[in-house]
C-alpha cells in the first residue's frame, strides 16, 4: 500500500506537467483528484491504498472488467512477437473477420487508434462517396473531440436549429458552416433540415443510444428513409453501443443497418484501437483506384496487434453463452436501485440507459433529447457524483457509467448504499418529487 504523503506527491506533480492536472477530460475538483495505482476485476486502487467499486471502467473499454485473465495473457503472448509493424498482422486479420461477420452488410473494415479517428475518417469517406460536403449531427452528441465533433457536443444556450455552437476553443467558423444540428428524437425537425440542405448533405452521424438517451421506436429507421431520400450516407457511431448490449451493434436491436459504422472502446480490449465497417463500395474508396484520389485513411500505430489480440480475446468472451444476459441483470438492478435511492429521497430525477450503462438526471422524465438534460439541475448532480467519489465508488462526475462481467450483485448494492448517502447530502437542494 502507497501512504497518503507518496499519493499526494503524484497528485502534485500530475498537475505540474498536466494541464489541469489530468490526462483527458475528467476532470475532479484539486482535493478529490487522486492517481490510479492498479486495477482488477471491478475495484481501482489509488497510490493512497484507497479502494473504488468502479463505475467508470475505463469510460467503457472494460466490458469484462480490469486485468481479465485472457486478455492479460493475449497481450503478453503478442508482445514477445513484437508490439507493432506498421504492415498486416495476423492479429487485426483475424479481428477484422471477427467484427465484420457480426455486422450483416459489412464487407470491409479500417482499424484506427481512437473513436475520434473513426467518426472524423467516416465522415471523410462519406464526403468522398457523395460529392457532398455538409454533415447533420444531433445536438448533445459526442463523436469525439475533431472540429466537427465538437460542435454543440454540450451547448449551454439553446440556439435554434441548425445553427450549432463550438464546444472547444480553437473551432473555426467554416466547422460551424459545415455541421448542420438537429434535435435527437426529433424526426420531423431533423427531416426538414436536412431536405433543407439536400444537394450539400454528405452525412448524417448518430449516435444510436445518444450518451444515455434511447431512440424513439420510429427515429432510427426514420433516418434511415430520410438518408435513402436524399441521397446522403448514414453514420452510426457505435464506439460505444457496439458489442455493449449485443454480440455486434444495436442495429440488429432496432431494425436499423447504418451505411458505415464506427467502432471503438470493447473492440480493442482496453487498448487503443477503433475501426470503420461498412460495404466494399465505399470502403475501398481507401485504396488507390484508376482515375482518382484515394481517402487517406493510415496512421502509424492503426491496427496494432497487441490491440487486436486483446479485442480478440475479449470478443470470445463475449461469444459465450448468457453473457449480455448477466449484462443486462445487473444493468437492470443498478437501474432500478437509483431509481429506489431517488424515491426514498424524496427528490425529482428520471434514470436512464439500457444493457449495462445506466445514468441518471435530476430532471422530471422522460429524457429524450439533449435539452430535457439541460434543464435539469446538473450542478447538483455534479455534487451527487462527487459525493459517491468520496464514498468508493469510481465515476465520472455528471457523466454516464458503466457495468462489466466482473461486477456483481455486491458491488450494486454496495454502490446504491453510497449513493444514498451522496443523495442525501444533496436532497434538501433539490426539487422534491411528487411521491416526495
Amino acid at each position: 500500500m502507497h501512504s497518503g504523503k507518496e499519493s499526494s506527491c503524484y497528485v502534485e506533480r500530475a498537475a505540474r506537467v498536466f494541464p489541469g492536472g489530468t490526462i483527458n477530460a475528467l476532470q475532479l475538483p484539486p482535493g478529490e483528484r487522486f492517481v490510479v495505482a492498479r486495477a482488477q476485476g471491478a475495484r481501482v486502487w489509488d497510490e493512497a491504498g484507497r479502494e473504488y467499486i468502479d463505475l467508470l471502467m475505463g469510460s467503457g473499454p472494460l466490458i469484462l472488467g480490469h486485468a481479465h485473465p485472457a486478455v492479460v495473457e493475449a497481450v503478453r503472448a503478442q508482445a514477445e512477437l513484437g508490439t507493432t509493424y506498421y504492415q498486416v498482422s495476423k492479429p487485426a486479420v483475424q479481428l477484422a473477420e471477427e467484427i465484420l461477420a457480426a455486422f450483416p452488410g459489412a464487407e470491409r473494415l479500417r482499424f484506427v487508434s481512437d473513436g475520434s479517428d473513426a467518426t472524423y475518417m467516416a465522415v471523410r469517406l462519406a464526403r468522398a462517396a457523395t460529392g457532398r460536403r455538409r454533415v447533420l449531427k444531433f445536438e448533445g452528441g459526442f463523436h469525439g473531440s475533431h472540429d466537427l465533433s465538437m460542435i454543440s457536443m454540450s451547448p449551454q444556450e439553446e440556439r435554434e436549429f441548425p445553427r450549432g455552437v463550438p464546444a472547444s476553443a480553437g473551432v473555426p467558423e467554416s466547422a460551424v458552416e459545415e455541421v448542420l444540428v438537429a434535435p435527437f428524437n426529433d424526426l420531423e425537425t431533423t427531416a426538414r433540415i436536412a431536405r433543407a440542405w439536400r444537394d450539400e448533405l454528405a452525412a448524417i452521424i448518430v449516435e444510436p443510444v445518444q450518451r444515455d438517451i434511447v431512440p424513439e421506436p420510429d427515429f432510427l429507421p426514420g433516418l434511415r428513409r430520410l438518408a435513402d431520400e436524399i441521397g446522403c450516407l448514414l453514420i452510426f457511431d457505435e464506439v460505444v453501443t457496439g458489442f455493449r448490449f449485443c454480440y455486434g451493434g444495436v442495429q440488429e436491436l432496432f431494425g436499423v443497418r447504418a451505411d458505415l459504422t464506427c467502432l471503438g472502446k470493447i473492440i480493442g480490449g482496453g487498448l487503443p484501437l477503433a475501426a470503420v465497417v461498412g460495404p466494399a463500395a465505399i470502403m475501398d474508396l481507401c485504396a488507390p483506384g484508376p482515375g482518382r484520389l484515394p481517402v487517406y485513411l493510415s496512421g502509424t500505430l492503426f491496427g496494432n496487434p497487441l490491440a487486436a489480440a486483446a479485442g480478440l480475446a475479449t470478443l470470445a468472451q463475449l461469444r459465450q453463452e448468457g453473457v449480455y444476459q448477466r449484462l443486462e441483470e445487473l444493468g437492470a438492478r443498478l437501474r432500478r436501485g437509483i431509481a429506489d435511492v431517488m424515491t426514498a429521497a424524496g427528490v425529482e430525477a428520471t434514470v436512464t440507459g439500457m444493457g449495462s450503462m445506466f445514468h441518471f438526471h435530476f430532471a422530471a422524465g422522460p429524457i429524450c433529447s439533449y435539452r430535457d438534460i439541460l434543464r435539469g439541475d446538473r450542478a447538483a448532480l455534479r455534487d451527487v457524483h462527487l459525493g459517491w467519489l468520496r464514498r468508493g465508488v469510481y465515476v465520472n462526475p455528471g457523466a454516464k457509467g458503466y457495468l462489466s462481467l466482473a461486477h456483481d450483485e455486491r458491488d450494486v448494492d454496495l454502490a446504491l448504499d453510497a449513493l444514498s448517502a451522496a443523495v442525501a447530502e444533496v436532497a434538501p437542494r433539490l426539487k422534491v418529487s411528487a411521491a416526495g
